[in-house]
C-alpha cells in the first residue's frame, strides 16, 4: 500500500495519502485548508526501527552537542527531530509553534505571556 506525500501550494502544509493500490487514482486535498492545489513530493523510504532503538538515539548525549537552548531556531529543529523520532503527530498547534520558533519568534517574544510554569516576580 503506497503512501504518497503532497505539499499544499496555498498554505505549505505537507499531506500524506494512503492508497490501496499503486494504480489507484487519488484526488488529494490539503488536510489544513482543503485546497486541491497540491504538488507531489518525493518521499523517503521508511526504515522500521524498534522503539528502544529510537529512544536510545534520543538519549544519546552526543546528539545534543549543537543544541542551544537560548536559540529558538535550534530548539525548533530539535523539537521537530524529537517529533519524527517518536513517530507521532503532535498536531497543528505544535507545528505552528515550531514554525513560529524557526521564524525567530516563540513564547519568549510574546509580551503578554504567562511567565511560564514557574511564574515570575510579578506573581508576588
Amino acid at each position: 500500500m503506497p503512501i504518497y506525500e503532497f505539499r499544499c501550494t496555498d498554505c505549505g502544509r505537507k499531506t500524506t495519502v494512503l492508497t490501496l493500490r499503486v494504480s489507484e487514482q487519488v484526488e488529494p486535498k490539503c488536510e489544513r485548508c482543503g485546497s486541491a492545489k497540491l504538488t507531489r513530493l518525493m518521499s523517503r523510504f521508511a526504515l522500521v526501527r524498534s522503539e528502544d532503538d529510537r529512544m536510545d538515539d534520543l538519549a544519546d548525549p552526543s546528539s545534543l552537542g549543537d543544541l542551544d537552548e537560548n536559540d529558538p531556531k535550534t530548539m525548533a529543529r530539535w523539537m521537530r527531530k524529537m517529533g519524527k523520532e517518536l513517530g507521532e503527530d503532535a498536531g497543528d498547534d505544535f507545528d505552528e509553534m515550531v514554525d513560529e520558533m524557526e521564524a525567530g519568534g516563540g513564547e519568549d517574544s510574546d509580551e503578554g505571556g504567562d511567565g511560564g510554569a514557574a511564574g515570575g516576580e510579578d506573581d508576588f
